[in-house]
């Protein structure tokens, strides 16, 4: 009884055996498939690698260099030379996005080409190149965020720039940044007459961010916000 369901030892190695051979004549029948795809993926792994090593990292390095006079211009509010280069070789924001588009530095030429159309009161385009950054941190994403609510409150869509600033200080999470959307979402509120809605987001700078510069005179339009409530 004790030996009953287990197979004998000569049984067990006998099936081993057919295993090894079956795996042995299944080598032998697709030996050069085997090998070809062996050494297509070890092709495909050099060619990233050397690709990586030779292309991306040099081409990443050119579009870094070629976006430094822009972001010179930027700081400087210089918007039509940021955006379309100059005559001492800089190729503006939109050169280093056709140059370079395959690099990280041209996503962010994308976010400063959507500022410069912005200032120079294009938000429709600004808008175009806004959109294509995604790129995640604390500083420049809640800032771009933010830029696009204004972009969406400038052609009129008032509801769409409340969600994207209220996006932007959720994004930014600090006493610096997001008591700023947040009193842009309450501006917007006023407009659409939302004095309620309004007041709701003035409370909130001033319980959660009471240290900001946009708490100091909260009281002030928390007061003229319900002075309209009837």
């Amino acid at each position: 009884m004790a030996n009953k369901g287990k197979i004998a030892p000569s049984q067990a190695e006998a099936n081993v055996g057919e295993i090894l051979s079956r795996s042995e004549r299944f080598i032998e029948t697709y030996r050069n498939l085997i090998i070809i795809v062996v050494a297509a993926i070890i092709i495909i792994v050099v060619a990233i690698l050397g690709a990586r090593q030779y292309y991306f990292l040099p081409k990443e390095k050119e579009a870094q260099e070629a976006i430094f006079p822009g972001e010179n211009y930027l700081m400087n509010n210089q918007w039509e030379l940021a955006l379309n280069g100059d005559s001492l070789g800089y190729v503006g924001f939109l050169g280093v996005i056709d140059e370079y588009g395959i690099t990280k530095t041209a996503k962010l030429a994308e976010a400063y080409a959507g500022i410069c159309y912005y200032h120079l009161g294009s938000p429709e385009e600004a808008l175009t190149h806004l959109n294509k950054f995604n790129v995640n941190d604390k500083v420049i994403s809640p800032s771009i965020t933010g830029l696009i609510g204004d972009c969406h409150v400038d052609l009129g869509d008032l509801q769409e720039g409340i969600k994207y600033f209220n996006k932007a200080a959720s994004k930014a999470g600090n006493e610096l940044l997001s008591p700023i959307y947040l009193k842009k979402s309450a501006t917007v509120y006023i407009k659409l007459a939302d004095y309620k809605k309004a007041i709701e987001v003035y409370n909130t700078i001033k319980s959660k961010y009471p240290n900001s510069v946009e708490a100091n005179d909260i009281d002030k339009y928390i007061e003229q916000a319900a002075a309209n409530i009837k």
